[in-house]
């Protein structure tokens, strides 16, 4: 039996921000713990090129929204990434769970072939529902929450595998 869109989108997604939330809950615990300031982790990155971890989270959040809006032919809503703590960050992630749950297959399922165009900063570029899923949100997303967890656990957060993976289904 062939995989559907919805399938490969919501579902996925709404997986990905649950494991990023349980990771942020532990690097708060982590941080109350050993008596570190959390915004040592919030505001830590890999590289000093590199976007720290609350923008990591914001475009992992935008991603998922943006692609359930987009699959679905909606206008996303608009978030003002303004939250700083894990306490906010975790409700962030948890408002665009509440969001993709509230599509259905119905919905992104047939969106195939849906004309799809980003605004880039480089110019507009132009996808099918297929090709922007697979070749753009899945990547980009994953991207941005391995960030999340590698600022985390290279700062000392005790995270492993199965943190990022979630419960092996």
């Amino acid at each position: 039996m062939p995989i559907s869109m919805y399938q490969a989108s919501l579902p996925v997604l709404i997986r990905g921000l649950t494991n990023l939330q349980v990771i942020l809950g532990k690097a708060e615990a982590h941080a109350a713990a050993k008596q570190i300031e959390p915004t040592v982790f919030t505001t830590g990155r890999l590289a000093p090129d590199m976007l720290p971890l609350t923008r990591q989270v914001y475009i992992a959040s935008d991603t998922a929204k943006g692609c359930a809006a987009r699959l679905a032919g909606v206008e996303a809503p608009k978030y003002e990434d303004v939250e700083q703590t894990f306490e906010e960050l975790i409700a962030r992630l948890q408002k665009t769970i509440d969001y993709l749950k509230e599509f259905n297959a119905e919905q992104i399922d047939g969106s195939e072939e849906r004309a799809i165009t980003l605004k880039l900063r480089s110019g507009p570029v132009e996808f099918t529902g297929q090709s922007y899923l697979l070749g753009f949100v899945l990547p980009n997303f994953y991207f941005h929450v391995t960030t999340a967890y590698d600022i985390l656990r290279h700062n000392g957060v005790d995270l492993g595998k199965l943190d990022y993976l979630g419960g092996i289904k």
